[in-house]
């Protein structure tokens, strides 16, 4: 079992940084291009992965100054959509749309029953019977 675990934690460590590498904007990788980062991480089992996670990239402390907006566009740690004031005007904004969406549909359906009124206004009790059966 230990003899495993000696083999499964490297190679975890190795695709955890493998991965964060891949996921880090280019901006943010720093002293290399991201791509020598990545052949660092697959040529150097161990060391490769430790020096990526300790020197690799820009590591940003939460709460840096940071707007709740920014933090909500993916560069800062993830904030509940309640605490989101864009997210909260989002939905302000479609519920906008959605109450204009439906008085459209309301004024549709109000002239649509008045046509239908005004037609069944127009015919006479004569042309209401069904035709007789032959």
């Amino acid at each position: 079992m230990l003899r495993a675990l000696l083999y499964i934690l490297p190679l975890a460590l190795t695709i955890f940084a493998f991965i964060d590498c891949l996921n880090t904007p280019e901006e943010e990788a720093k002293h290399l291009p991201k791509i020598a980062w990545v052949f660092i991480i697959l040529l150097f089992w161990i060391v490769g992965p430790i020096v990526w996670l300790a020197a690799g990239k820009t590591r940003q402390v939460p709460g840096g100054g940071r707007t709740p907006s920014e933090w909500s566009r993916g560069r800062g740690t993830w904030v509940a959509p309640d605490d989101n004031p864009d997210f909260l005007k989002s939905l302000k904004d479609d519920d906008k749309k959605d109450e204009a969406l439906l008085k459209d549909w309301e004024a549709d359906l109000r002239r649509r029953e008045e046509e239908i009124k005004r037609r069944e206004g127009n015919t006479g009790p004569e042309d209401s019977t069904p035709p007789a059966a032959p």
